[in-house]
């Protein structure tokens, strides 16, 4: 597996996939799953693809990596890394340019002013020469077949934007989660007349597939652009099976029960008092909580403030409540550490337009699951009728409260019939699966030839 120059290859008729994927293994992101899910689909089925992403230094002061992801991801896959990092998150003073140290607030502003004058991005916009440079001199040497951003960074668009234009090289997008709706607010993020709202609907309007995550992200896009909603898909994220295969154990029927949450922290405070305003009076409620630990794992955070923050502080005051901090988990270890788990803790923002990845993985492992997050969100719609979940009650304490009481009785009392039940619900969403079809459509689109069976792809 390559992390430098493309190699060259002579005679290679496979088609060429340039993949823009920053957030890519090792990066510990939660977009990485889905992406290195991506290149592999594409691998499988006879393309060449070179993934374009950034130096692992740049993850070190952001999510941080985790090797571990890599041992997944296809050694036939070209990987480039590009030399580019954000300099808001340099904590080093040392490194600190003259104007940043005199005037840190100013020099923030105008550092944004500047990546958004070159594209409405003032956090990545800085990035796009860089970006466009790379996409045609990949090109340049290996012809590319087919372009795809995975987004965000939307600066990722000007890329394959640039070689469409320059090379006419058709391009597909992932939106993930939309650019234009906000998933957390559940509003429009941007008019269609401001400069993101033009360089999307050029984007669009050119290409030749559009994913996202969820039904409510696709209508948006529907509806906002009618004359392209054809090319508009539904590709969910799912779990990856091996992150659910956990290791048989029997529960001493005494012992006491621990509740987890995996992932990262990154919720509003807010949301995090609540849960554990909800916990605390659970354990005074019940004697089955009382005895219980809550188990957090993950980051704390991202960026510069990752584990010291106001998330952290309190976390670390709820010890005496029985809430654990241990870290991050590697990919490697996640079926390990939900073998060690009775019961789950889902929190989430937004609402209808959010699609947490973290739920497809928490459905498919046979756990009773306690929810924080709105009524009308996509995780309630991919939970109901999960035999082991509490049902989502918003910010509502007292309900919350009951929702860990019923979910540590379930622990308990549940049924291997329930249990298997349970994993059939999630079993549907196996990552693989799902990117499989959108994968062999896009390939049978772009290159005209069937490639096997045809699968259904959401739409």
């Amino acid at each position: 597996m390559s992390t430098a120059e493309p190699r060259p290859e002579a005679a290679d008729d496979r088609p060429h996939l340039l993949y823009f994927a920053i957030g890519f293994p090792p990066a510990a992101k939660s977009c990485v799953f889905r992406m290195r899910e991506t290149a592999n689909q594409f691998v499988s089925l006879g393309w060449r693809v070179t993934v374009v992403t950034i130096e692992d230094e740049g993850w070190l002061g952001d999510c941080g990596i985790d090797e571990t992801l890599m041992e997944s991801v296809d050694p036939r896959i070209d990987i480039l890394k590009l030399p580019l990092s954000r300099d808001d998150l340099e904590t080093d003073l040392r490194r600190f340019s003259r104007e940043r140290a005199v005037d840190p607030q100013l020099w923030h502003t105008t550092m944004r002013e500047q990546a958004s004058a070159v594209f409405p991005d003032p956090v990545f916009g800085g990035w796009r020469y860089d970006l466009e440079e790379t996409a045609l001199r990949v090109h340049r040497e290996n012809p590319v077949t087919l372009s795809l951003a995975s987004c965000v960074p939307y600066v990722q668009l000007a890329a394959i934007r640039r070689l469409y234009e320059e090379c006419g090289v058709p391009y597909a997008v992932d939106f993930r989660d939309g650019w234009s709706v906000d998933v957390v607010d559940d509003v429009e993020a941007f008019p269609r007349d401001t400069e993101a709202g033009k360089w999307e609907q050029r984007v669009i309007a050119d290409a030749v597939s559009f994913w996202c995550v969820n039904d409510p992200i696709a209508e948006h896009y529907r509806n906002r652009y009618p004359e392209h909603r054809d090319r508009v898909h539904v590709v969910r994220n799912g779990y990856d099976a091996d992150s659910v295969d956990l290791p048989v154990r029997q529960r001493p029927a005494d012992a006491p029960l621990v509740f987890g949450h995996l992932g990262t922290i990154s919720f509003s405070v807010r949301l995090l008092e609540k849960v554990l305003e909800a916990w605390k009076a659970a354990r005074l409620r019940d004697p089955l909580v009382a005895s219980a630990r809550l188990e957090v794992r993950g980051h704390i955070g991202v960026g510069a403030n990752r584990g010291a923050n106001k998330h952290m502080e309190l976390l670390r005051q709820a010890a005496d409540d029985g809430v654990v901090v241990d870290g991050p988990v590697p990919k490697a270890q996640v079926s390990e550490v939900y073998g060690g788990w009775d019961a789950l803790v889902l929190v989430i923002l937004g609402g209808r337009h959010m699609t947490s990845g973290k739920v497809y993985e928490y459905m498919s492992t046979g756990l009773p699951i306690v929810s924080m997050h709105e009524r009308e969100h996509d995780a309630s719609y991919l939970l109901d009728g999960h035999p082991l979940w509490t049902g989502a009650h918003g910010l509502d304490v007292e309900k919350l409260t009951e929702s860990f009481c019923r979910a540590a009785h379930l622990a308990v009392s549940a049924t291997d019939r329930q249990r298997s039940a349970a994993r059939a619900h999630g079993k549907a969403y196996e990552r693989g699966s799902l990117m499989r079809p959108a994968v062999r459509a896009l390939t049978e689109l772009v290159t005209g030839a069937a490639s096997g069976t045809k699968e259904k792809v959401e739409s």
